[in-house]
């Protein structure tokens, strides 16, 4: 196999570990809400769902923009691919930082308020 066939067939495994992490992270939050809607406890659900689909979509989107990046670069670095690469990683990056907001309610630059802050060690 050469090295392009190498670098594509890389490039759709970085995918396709997108999307399974999409699906997975979705599939591992609606049983985590079901079961705490089964035990009837009482506990909202729809933030902690939110924010564990969000952190799953998150790192989804983090891998398809690898895979975009591995294809476009090593495979086809033309300047046309390289536009379309910019667009595709502009859109992505622009949900990820509006899934990171939704998510942690502030942006990734943003410093950890204090209530938020763990506690101590010890």
């Amino acid at each position: 196999m050469e090295f392009k066939g190498i670098i594509e067939a890389a490039g759709e495994l970085v995918d396709l570990a997108g999307v399974a992490v999409i699906i997975v992270g979705a599939v591992i939050a609606t049983v985590s809400v079901v079961r705490t809607l089964l035990r009837r406890t009482g506990r909202p659900v729809y933030e902690a769902y939110r924010q564990q689909l969000g952190r799953s979509i998150l790192l989804g989107l983090e891998l398809l923009v690898a895979a975009d990046i591995i294809r476009t670069v090593a495979v086809t670095p033309t300047f046309e691919s390289l536009g379309v690469l910019a667009l595709i990683v502009l859109i992505r990056t622009f949900l990820s930082y509006t899934l990171q907001l939704e998510v942690t309610g502030r942006l990734p630059w943003q410093q950890v308020r204090p209530a938020e802050a763990a506690p101590p060690p010890g």
